[in-house]
C-alpha cells in the first residue's frame, strides 16, 4: 500500500471509531446531554387500523328491470274443424270481444244448416195436416160420427207431429250455432300478442291458435334471483318507473311469486300488479322496479376489511392480548358500494383489521393506528383502498 493513502485509512479509521463513541463522551463538562436517539422500530410489528363489529340493522334497496305484461292471457281457438278461409286481425291489434278474428270454410255447416231448414218446414207441414185431422175427429166424435180409436189417434199424431216441429226447431238451431263456430271471435276486448296459423291452414277444434291479452290490470314481471325471494319487501310494495320515461311510474304490489326456478336462467319469476297503468306504459314496455328489503340485524364492515384465503372470502382478526392477527374465513350475505353484509363467521365484539392487511401473515404481530369507529372505518377504508391502488 502506498504511502499516500496511508493517512486517508486512518482518518476513516478514526471517524469510524468515534462515531462508535456515545455522545455524550465528546460533550464538555457541564453542557446538558442531548436527547436520546430514537430506537429504530421493530420491522416484524405492521401497523394496522382496527374495528370493533358490532350488528345494526341493515336495510337495502333493490332494482330490477322487467316489461309490463297483462294479468289475463286468453288462448282463442275455433270450436270446429274446418280450413281457414279468411284472417282479419294481426299481431299487435286491439279487438273487441265480438269482432270477428277469422272465418273458416263453412261449406260443410252451411249444408247441415240448410237441411235443417228443410226438416223443419216438412215437420211444420205435418203438424199443420195433424191440426186439421185433429179438430174433424174432435167435431165427429162430439156427433157420435166417429170412433174413439180414431180420435185417438188423431189426437197422438198431432202431438207427434208438434213434437217433430220442436225437434226440427233445436236441429235449426244446432246448425245455426255451427254456422257461427265457423267465425273466430275473441269473446272478451284485448290485444292481439301471437298467432299460429294462416289461411288455407286446416285447424282442428280446440287447437289455440290466437293469444289475446285481455284490456284491465296490467302486472309488471320481473325474473329476479331466488335469494331475494327468501327476504321480500317488507309491505311488498314496488315503485314502478318506465326505463324510456323515468316522469312515467306508479306503484305496485308483489302479486305472485312463481313457486319454481327457471332451469335456464335459475331465477324465479315474480309478478308485481300495478296500482293503475298509465297509457304509457304499453304491454311490453320495459320497466324498473325499485323496492326496499325488510330491515334485519347483520354484521357490516367495510370493503377494506375482505381478504382472499384459499379462493374464499376472508377476514383478519385481531387479539387484543397477545397483539397478533389471524384470519378467519367469513360467508357474505349481500356486497354494498363501500361494504359488505356478513352472515357468519364474525361475531359481535371481535376486532377486525380494516387497513394494512396487504402486510399481514398468521401470527403476525401488529400495532394499532388509532381507534376507529364503524363510520370512520368506512370513510378510513375508502381512503386506504385509494391509497394501495396508487401503488
Amino acid at each position: 500500500m502506498s504511502s499516500g493513502l496511508r493517512p486517508v485509512l486512518t482518518a476513516a479509521v478514526l471517524a469510524t471509531a468515534l462515531s462508535a463513541l456515545p455522545v455524550t463522551a465528546a460533550l464538555p463538562a457541564g453542557t446538558p446531554a442531548a436527547s436520546p436517539v430514537p430506537e429504530v422500530e421493530d420491522p416484524s410489528v405492521v401497523l394496522v387500523r382496527v374495528v370493533t363489529a358490532r350488528k345494526g340493522p341493515v336495510t337495502s334497496d333493490v332494482v330490477l328491470t322487467g316489461d309490463v305484461q297483462a294479468q289475463a292471457q286468453t288462448n282463442i281457438a275455433f270450436r270446429t274443424n274446418g280450413k281457414v278461409a279468411e284472417r282479419r286481425v294481426e299481431v299487435g291489434d286491439h279487438v273487441t270481444a265480438d269482432q270477428v278474428l277469422a272465418v273458416l270454410e263453412p261449406l260443410v255447416q252451411r249444408a247441415n244448416l240448410d237441411n235443417a231448414r228443410a226438416a223443419l218446414v216438412s215437420a211444420e207441414a205435418q203438424l199443420t195436416q195433424a191440426k186439421v185431422t185433429f179438430e174433424r175427429q174432435k167435431q165427429l166424435i162430439g156427433g157420435g160420427y166417429t170412433t174413439r180409436p180414431a180420435y185417438d189417434n188423431a189426437e197422438q199424431q198431432l202431438r207427434t207431429s208438434q213434437a217433430a216441429v220442436d225437434s226440427a226447431k233445436a236441429a235449426l238451431g244446432t246448425a245455426e250455432e255451427q254456422l257461427s263456430y265457423t267465425e273466430l271471435r275473441a269473446g272478451v276486448p284485448g290485444i292481439v300478442m301471437s298467432r299460429t296459423f294462416e289461411v288455407g291452414q286446416v285447424v282442428q277444434s280446440g287447437q289455440a291458435v290466437m293469444v289475446l291479452a285481455q284490456d284491465g290490470p296490467r302486472d309488471a314481471v320481473f325474473n329476479v334471483y331466488e335469494a331475494l325471494t327468501a327476504h321480500p319487501p317488507g309491505d311488498k310494495t314496488i315503485h314502478v318507473t318506465l326505463q324510456s320515461d323515468p316522469a312515467v311510474s306508479v306503484n305496485g304490489h308483489v302479486r305472485e311469486i312463481s313457486p319454481t326456478v327457471d332451469a335456464a336462467s335459475g331465477t324465479v319469476r315474480v309478478k308485481v300488479g300495478l296500482d293503475e297503468t298509465p297509457p304509457a306504459m304499453s304491454l311490453g314496455a320495459v320497466v324498473i322496479g325499485r323496492g326496499r328489503f325488510a330491515s334485519r340485524e347483520a354484521v357490516v364492515l367495510p370493503w377494506s376489511a375482505l381478504y382472499r384465503s384459499d379462493g374464499r372470502p376472508a377476514v383478519w382478526i385481531y387479539d387484543a392480548g397477545a397483539g397478533t392477527v389471524s384470519i378467519r374465513d367469513v360467508e357474505i350475505d349481500r356486497y354494498g358500494f363501500d361494504d359488505i353484509v356478513l352472515k357468519n363467521g364474525v361475531a359481535p365484539g371481535e376486532t377486525v383489521v380494516i387497513a394494512g392487511i396487504q402486510f399481514l401473515r398468521p401470527g403476525q404481530h401488529v400495532a394499532l393506528a388509532g381507534p376507529a369507529t364503524t363510520d370512520e372505518a368506512s370513510r378510513d377504508a375508502a381512503k386506504a383502498a385509494a391509497g394501495e391502488g396508487g401503488r
